[in-house]
């Protein structure tokens, strides 16, 4: 007779065999699998750790575990003997709020990296403010302060009004079906209008994200930031690392302290036990977190590649170059050369390459023990150094598009600071709004601001340290950067289909169209392989 209550699970389930641990004649283990909650991320990390030294159960090994346990061993094998992938197994989430966006790029810039941002496209970014960098105290770095604070409120006011008068525009050329009801088909167009305005939010905006991550990636995370150039950067890696340290936000406090005073009504005695045990402070990662400190080698470096990338290009003019550019195979040695200029400085991989090959073996091999000639005993290699993919693609495309794109972890990015000298993207649903004159003049505004703070003065004549650094928050997303991407033949097929579907933004959307075209042009074999979007067929807006 059929078991009709059963459902495919417990069939399955059923179907094999389990035996005790104890019946040596039998083949099949029995196999458990539980998920774990409330074990503090470093007592779990020990825990796993454990598989490797000792035939506990984890549910054994957690009983036993305590923080201080925790702490001498992490000490002992982490510190000591070296063994970083125990950090691998302690995963923290963290909250970072109010950051600006310029910081967000740097922060979310790991290859081991899970998060979310606030999105510019269902958020009205006007109402959370900027940050606002420092320029001196010179009359010269007073006046850039000025100019930097009018330029960012200007660039709000248009944001606010591009927003409201693409809103309109949109819907005046955009009916409401029937079936939608008003909230959603506005809400729609408003989205719709959030991606064209987002084109003028400075990189000063606030923003807030929240991240995922172990804590080896962590760690990184916080030498990495410790050591950038920008003040704001650094003082975010100061706070990441005081996060980790310090006790952590208990989502549940306010529902276990009147738990507590229930108990202590009941009893005082077991009120304080509960107390103990619920409202102890939990620290997530106070011991492998504790010694990350700035890199000597990743700030000397720094600066010795930017000095040697002015050196050898000697002051060229940035070549033009198409938006996607699918980069032919180099030997090693030019790669890794070329790709090590190519972070510092604003020129393209192919005119970077023409120069390095030209240069003979003896100055690429400089170039590329530049790179080496800092790195310490513990410190990993640049980013700069992963070589050996087929598909590399080198890509202006504005910022706005870029935070989308960055979000890519399958692939190696390296990525050229912020600028104004590639100009800017211009959404083109401005020309049948009539905003386009407004737009550029408000872009070649912002350009001619930021070279003047760019060039602001101590009292001794002398640039400002960070004067450059500076500037930057002031660059809407509108102006274009360069990022060289290098992935596998996967991960091009996957970016060039997710990002060609038509709910995507218009920028990235033709960047991975034209990542698709170039694959297609030099691997024809390959293209029918690509299920993209064409994106010259024309979107409705609203279908997301």
């Amino acid at each position: 007779m059929p078991q009709t209550s059963s459902t495919a699970d417990e069939k399955l389930a059923n179907a094999i065999p389990t035996t005790s641990a104890q019946d040596p004649a039998t083949t099949q283990p029995a196999i458990e699998v539980f998920a774990i909650h409330g074990a503090e991320p470093e007592v779990q990390a020990y825990a796993m750790a454990k598989y490797s030294r000792s035939a506990l159960s984890m549910k054994d090994s957690l009983r036993e575990i305590s923080s201080q346990k925790a702490e001498k061993f992490l000490n002992t094998f982490y510190f000591q003997y070296g063994h970083r992938s125990i950090a691998d197994l302690a995963h923290i989430v963290l909250a970072v709020e109010k950051l600006s966006i310029l910081a967000a790029i740097a922060l979310a810039d790991e290859t081991r990296w899970d998060g979310q941002e606030r999105s510019t496209r269902y958020q009205d970014f006007r109402k959370g403010g900027y940050f606002t960098p420092q320029f001196g105290s010179s009359d010269s770095g007073k006046a850039a302060q000025v100019l930097y604070r009018e330029t960012v409120d200007f660039l709000f006011a248009e944001y606010e009004a591009l927003s409201e008068q693409m809103f309109q525009h949109l819907m005046s050329r955009t009916a409401k079906p029937d079936d939608m009801k008003q909230d959603a088909y506005e809400r729609t167009l408003r989205a719709r209008a959030f991606d064209i305005s987002r084109y003028l939010l400075p990189l000063a905006t606030n923003t807030s994200l929240g991240q995922i991550v172990n804590a080896r990636t962590l760690e990184t995370q916080v030498s990495r930031l410790l050591s950038h150039t920008h003040a704001e950067v650094r003082h975010l890696g100061v706070l990441l690392k005081k996060a980790a340290l310090e006790p952590a936000y208990n989502v549940n406090h306010e529902s276990y302290r009147e738990l507590v005073a229930k108990i202590r009504e009941a009893s005082p005695e077991l009120g304080d036990y509960a107390a103990q045990e619920l409202l102890r402070d939990v620290r997530v990662a106070p011991t492998l977190v504790k010694y990350a400190d700035s890199s000597n080698y990743e700030i000397e470096t720094r600066r010795e590649l930017r000095q040697a990338a002015a050196e050898f290009m000697q002051g060229a003019t940035v070549a033009k170059t198409e938006p996607v550019e699918l980069l032919d195979d180099d030997p090693v040695e030019i790669e890794l050369a070329t790709t090590l200029l190519y972070e510092h400085c604003h020129y393209s991989y192919r005119q970077i390459r023409e120069a390095v090959a030209a240069a003979g073996e003896t100055r690429r091999n400089e170039i590329i023990n530049l790179g080496m000639k800092h790195r310490g005993k513990h410190d990993e290699l640049l980013r700069a150094y992963s070589s050996g993919q087929r598909f590399r693609f080198d890509i202006l495309m504005d910022i706005g598009g870029f935070r989308d794109m960055h979000r890519h972890r399958r692939c190696v990015q390296i990525i050229q600071d912020f600028t104004t000298q590639h100009g800017y993207d211009a959404p083109e649903e401005l020309e049948a709004a009539g905003l386009v004159a407004r737009y550029q003049a408000t872009m070649q505004r912002v350009a001619e601001a930021v070279a003047k703070m760019e060039h602001s003065e101590t009292p001794e004549g002398t640039p400002f340290e960070e004067a450059r650094e500076s500037a930057q928050y002031a660059i809407p997303l509108a102006f274009k950067k360069r990022t060289l991407f290098k992935m596998d033949f996967a991960e091009a097929l996957y970016i060039s289909e997710l990002r060609t579907t038509p709910a995507g933004h218009t920028s990235y959307r033709n960047v991975a169209y034209a990542m698709y075209e170039a694959v297609a042009r030099k691997h024809p074999a390959l293209a029918s392989y690509f299920r993209v979007h064409d994106v010259r067929e024309p979107v409705d807006l609203l279908k997301r």
